[in-house]
């Protein structure tokens, strides 16, 4: 079979075939400066997806290219095989972008300000070395940090991104960091519901019942959803961020307390 697919792929590319860049096989081993036996190899494994058939034809587009590379990659940063087919499987079964980004129509404004950041799997890599495994990546498609965009990931937000990779290069495994964004994100959650529950008893009862029973929203109604909302974005962070400030004053000093007993326990 691989013989025959060999000498076909040897020959005249058809008129008419698909938009965008396509490959023989022997043309896309070329380009990823690898062998048509470490090819036909990493196909067997299922490292990359079937080719498009033209009766016995094989033809690999620039998405093969890109697994390719990033195969790679991976191998040069100290992936195996193994590990490595188990992280291109949970980016192949990862998040839509759409889904992560909430593309979703809608009548109000976004209330976060965070910026998505575009990153190629050899990219995630270098942020976080050898902590990307396959469960950690899962565990972020589940958590919703990433999303799967073609042969990209998206991070839902910079600020997130930053803070996780700097706290893994100051020790802290990245399964850590990502237990411990759960149980920040449920607690981030309930405190939206705190303050949800407050705009929609006090502020927009009206227009959201009318919205609830599927009523007619006029201009101006919309406009003032969005209006509130940009209002109270400011005043809800503030209060959020004067909250945990003072927590962690309290935590701290608590634990500064403990460690002093402990101190005068010994020596005693």
């Amino acid at each position: 079979m691989a013989a025959n697919e060999n000498t076909h792929d040897e020959q005249p590319e058809p008129a008419g075939h698909p938009a965008g860049r396509e490959f023989r096989m022997a043309d896309l081993a070329e380009e990823a400066g690898i062998t048509v036996r470490t090819l036909r190899f990493y196909r067997e494994r299922k490292l990359i997806p079937p080719p498009r058939r033209e009766g016995r034809i094989a033809w690999y587009n620039e998405h093969h290219l890109a697994r390719l590379r990033t195969i790679g990659a991976l191998l040069e940063r100290g992936h195996t095989l193994g590990g490595i087919a188990e992280l291109l499987s949970a980016f192949d079964t990862g998040r839509d972008v759409g889904e992560l980004l909430g593309l979703e129509n809608t009548l109000v404004p976004p209330w976060s300000e965070e910026t998505p950041v575009r990153l190629t799997p050899e990219e995630l890599a270098d942020h976080f070395s050898e902590d990307i495994t396959a469960e950690n990546l899962s565990t972020s498609l589940d958590i919703g940090y990433l999303a799967v965009d073609g042969d990209e990931f998206v991070h839902i937000s910079r600020r997130l991104l930053d803070a996780s990779t700097e706290l893994v290069h100051q020790g802290i495994p990245l399964a850590a960091v990502l237990e411990a964004g759960r149980q920040v994100r449920a607690h981030a959650d309930a405190l939206a519901e705190v303050f949800t529950d407050l705009i929609r008893t006090h502020l927009l009862s009206d227009v959201l019942s009318r919205i609830a029973a599927c009523e007619d929203v006029g201009p101006q109604e919309v406009d003032h959803i969005g209006e509130t909302i940009d209002k109270l974005r400011p005043l809800s962070k503030g209060v959020v961020e004067a909250e945990l400030s003072m927590a962690m004053d309290r935590r701290v000093r608590a634990e500064l307390a403990q460690w002093r007993r402990g101190e005068e326990r010994e020596e005693k």
